[in-house]
């Protein structure tokens, strides 16, 4: 059994998506022949937490946590927002959002100083505590995981140092992406130098989506692309729990929403469609829910109050993740919110992933040409409609009403969703391990 240093900040209690990747990797690597020894945050400000995700840490896996300078309790301070408020992109205003003069000073703090990120504070307890676990364990590898795109800088400092051979991750583009800062001139170029120099520095590079390999290649024409790899999030079947038939019927027709809303990532469009279908007699309020479950900005809060068919929604806050995969089962249709932004046909969030597996049509409110619409294609498990088509939208609602009315079975491609498990996941990334 080799060793592999794997450095991440979203790892539990952490909750949200960006621990699932890391997780699913920790629990199945041991299967593939390495044995993950952890470097985590001791004090992490997470936007969400999930306690009962410390019970998926396999027992035998070294867990080293290590204290990190956070910043936002500073930032909460001086924009003024209540001590437990989590910090993400979900109240990080956008210049066009209207942000106070206490916020834009906020932003250009954290645009100029936090580089690349507001995690840049645990660079220095994180790099010496790797080097202390390479010499206790033996290690043979170094996988990080990002973002935050701190972790890729800690394992480029131990790679440096160390020699060992350096797996580095992305679920998310770096510079240039919708949630990246919006940086002056100075800070901008040295960000994008340190992006750069991972890129160059590392041994592979692997990502949850093929837009991101695009992003690379197009950024940085001198990175090979032999070190760019494709590895896509997936879904975990023992995750997802066995229910009566009971629990999974409904009186009336349910779609879920599970997942964080805010800015440009909206149900606007979708409320839109189930206003017009209501209208023109095509559904009645009483035999729809809408369920939405996750964090949600102020303005989408905003959109549900103002809906007109209040009743039919069920709105319910964040959740721990098998609570979560529970509630996609007890549905009969699945609803998937791309942001509208110039990235939108490239972006596969992780949970469409879990989405498929719970083996319910998706409704996909995503660009009909892109990487989301491929996928559903290719597995059979949705329908697609642009943000921009209201009209589209209660057609694939209306479609799967019908469907649902008619007692028909949905059937998307078994075969195809079941190469998406997290195991087949963690066994590409154990092969560029070893190579």
């Amino acid at each position: 059994m080799k060793n592999v240093l794997v450095i991440a900040y979203y790892f539990p209690p952490s909750g949200g998506p960006g621990v699932q990747r890391v997780l699913k990797h920790i629990q199945y690597l041991p299967e593939c022949g390495w044995n993950p020894i952890v470097l985590t945050v001791a004090n992490g400000d997470f936007p969400a937490r999930d306690e009962s995700l410390m019970a998926k840490i396999p027992s035998g896996v070294h867990v080293e946590r290590t204290e990190i300078y956070e910043p936002y309790t500073l930032y909460r301070k001086l924009t003024g927002k209540p001590a437990n408020t989590p910090i993400d992109v979900n109240v990080i205003k956008k210049e066009s959002q209207g942000r106070s003069f206490t916020e834009n000073i906020a932003e250009f703090i954290r645009a100029t100083v936090f580089i690349p990120d507001a995690r840049i504070g645990w660079l220095p307890t994180a790099v010496d505590a790797g080097l202390k676990l390479i010499q206790e364990h033996r290690i043979d590898a170094i996988y990080n995981s990002s973002p935050p795109y701190t972790t890729s800088l800690i394992a480029r400092q131990i790679k440096r140092r160390s020699g060992l051979r350096w797996v580095t991750g992305f679920r998310d583009p770096w510079t240039g992406f919708l949630t990246t800062p919006k940086r002056w001139l100075l800070p901008a170029w040295i960000d994008k130098q340190l992006e750069h120099s991972v890129f160059r520095e590392a041994d592979a590079i692997e990502c949850a989506w093929e837009g991101i390999v695009k992003d690379i290649a197009g950024k940085f024409p001198d990175v090979p692309l032999t070190k760019l790899h494709h590895i896509p999030n997936g879904f975990d079947s023992s995750d997802y729990p066995v229910l009566p038939a009971s629990e999974v019927a409904n009186d009336k027709f349910t779609i879920t929403y599970t997942g964080s809303m805010y800015g440009r990532r909206n149900p606007a469009s979708f409320l839109a469609a189930l206003e017009l279908l209501i209208e023109r007699g095509e559904i009645q309020p009483e035999e729809l829910t809408a369920r939405f479950i996750g964090r949600f900005g102020a303005e989408v809060l905003e959109m549900f109050d103002c809906f007109p068919h209040k009743a039919l929604l069920e709105i319910h806050g964040y959740m721990a993740h098998e609570e979560s995969i529970a509630y996609l089962l007890r549905s009969d249709a699945l609803l998937l919110v791309v942001d509208e932004a110039k990235e939108s046909e490239e972006i596969v969030p992780g949970k469409v992933y879990e989405y498929i597996g719970a083996m319910r049509p998706i409704i996909a409110v995503a660009p009909t040409h892109g990487a989301i619409h491929d996928l559903l294609m290719q597995t059979e498990s949705g329908k697609t409609a642009h943000q921009s088509d209201v009209e589209g939208i209660a057609r694939v609602i209306g479609a799967y009403i019908q469907a649902w009315r008619n007692q028909q079975p949905f059937s998307p491609n078994a075969e195809t969703i079941a190469q998406y498990e997290r195991k087949n996941a963690t066994r590409r990334l154990a092969t560029l391990l070893e190579n």
